[in-house]
């Protein structure tokens, strides 16, 4: 029998305060690495009838074979006589089973060292195991975590039990990340590596927009208030549609929030970044309309509306024009993305000397802006 004594114990306790790992968990690999021990000193690995077992009182640990009680012993390491048996079991009877102390004398050695080795790997894949568990439940969600440091363009950022990276593409574009800043991030994704899972965190999904308005607006955490669609510029701006259940509930309303304050909250949250609600129509018009805000529009004509090809074209004021296509284009951009719709925008004036209001097809030489329409803007701008 090998003694460790309380300290064996007071360890496994204090692993299971602090790693939060079942403490029968680290006593069972304890046992099952004294087991791989004793077999590899013996030169036996494939023996079947070996076991540990741990006294947690004492703090002693032996190992044991099973043996079937028989008349005459053939094979010294599965059988033992009844005579021998009855040492160790008053009630032994043949063709029964006796566990037979075979611990060895020097084995004590070898156990603390294959006791260390089994300790640190189980901390190792417990760990592995928890935080997997954890944060693939929080995928997708919100979490606090602070800037640890920059490696190789990748923000490293703690995010409690792991730390999280964020690769370039998933970082704001005007941000400059210091190292102790505390910030908001997306669990974008959880990926089984070799040692600790990886955390994929972004600070530019579009979905830390809707989880942020889900914390400050009750109604839409109760129903009342629908988030039908975002599309984000992240950093610089978003547009948000919404729409109520409720014909008593404001949806624009209830997401500004008194004097602006859950919208001023959120915003702040996004570091400034401009905050576009827009109301939520099945009407094709309107929702464009209002996705194109805050210009004014003069109209609206649906060109196409199937599954192939969703297109309108919109016609506002002369100095409604940079205001309707927005910096680089980001006002129409953002637009198409939240209502799905190709839109050309033009100028009442291009519209009137192109002929637009006489013919039914549109000019084909007119700019045409979607996504990624900074050169289109720059021509109109200079015109």
């Amino acid at each position: 029998m090998i003694k460790f004594g309380s300290a064996l114990m007071d360890a496994v306790e204090q692993i299971e305060r602090e790693k939060s790992i079942s403490k029968e968990v680290i006593l069972r690999s304890l046992c099952d690495a004294m087991v791989s021990a004793y077999k590899k000193q013996i030169h036996d690995k494939v023996a079947t009838n070996v076991k540990a077992v741990l006294f947690e009182k004492t703090g002693e640990i032996g190992i044991y074979r099973e043996k079937t009680i028989v008349k005459t012993v053939e094979d010294e390491n599965l059988e033992i006589t009844l005579k021998e048996a009855k040492k160790l079991d008053p009630e032994a009877a043949l063709d029964k089973v006796v566990d037979v102390e075979v611990t060895p004398a020097d084995f004590g050695r070898i156990a603390a060292q294959a006791a260390k080795q089994v300790i640190t790997q189980r901390i190792r894949e417990a760990e592995r195991e928890l935080i997997l568990n954890e944060y693939m439940s929080k995928k997708g969600t919100l979490m606090t975590g602070i800037v640890q440091r920059v490696e190789y363009r990748n923000v490293i950022v703690n995010i409690g039990k792991t730390e999280a990276i964020m690769p370039p593409r998933e970082q704001l574009k005007n941000e400059y990340y210091k190292p102790g800043t505390r910030i908001r991030v997306y669990v974008l994704d959880v990926k089984e590596t070799a040692r600790l899972p990886q955390v994929i965190v972004s600070q530019n999904h579009e979905k830390i927009v809707q989880e942020l308005f889900e914390l400050e607006v009750p109604e839409i955490e109760d129903g009342l208030v629908e988030i039908k669609s975002i599309s984000r510029d992240a950093g610089y701006r978003t547009k948000l549609a919404v729409a109520g259940t409720d014909p008593d509930v404001d949806p624009v309303g209830a997401c500004i929030g008194p004097r602006g304050s859950r919208i001023q909250t959120i915003v702040n949250e996004l570091k400034n970044e401009k905050i576009d609600i827009i109301r939520y129509s099945d009407d094709p018009v309107e929702y464009i309309v209002n996705a194109l805000s805050p210009a004014k529009i003069v109209s609206v004509d649906i060109i196409e509306d199937s599954e192939e090809a969703k297109e309108a074209v919109v016609v506002v004021p002369d100095d409604q024009l940079s205001l309707a296509i927005g910096l680089g284009g980001q006002n129409v951009r953002l637009a198409h993305r939240l209502t799905g719709w190709k839109i050309d925008i033009k100028s009442l004036s291009q519209a009137e000397e192109s002929g637009y209001y006489e013919q039914e097809d549109y000019p084909q030489e007119e700019a045409q802006y979607e996504e990624n329409s900074e050169e289109n803007y720059e021509e109109e701008v200079n015109e």
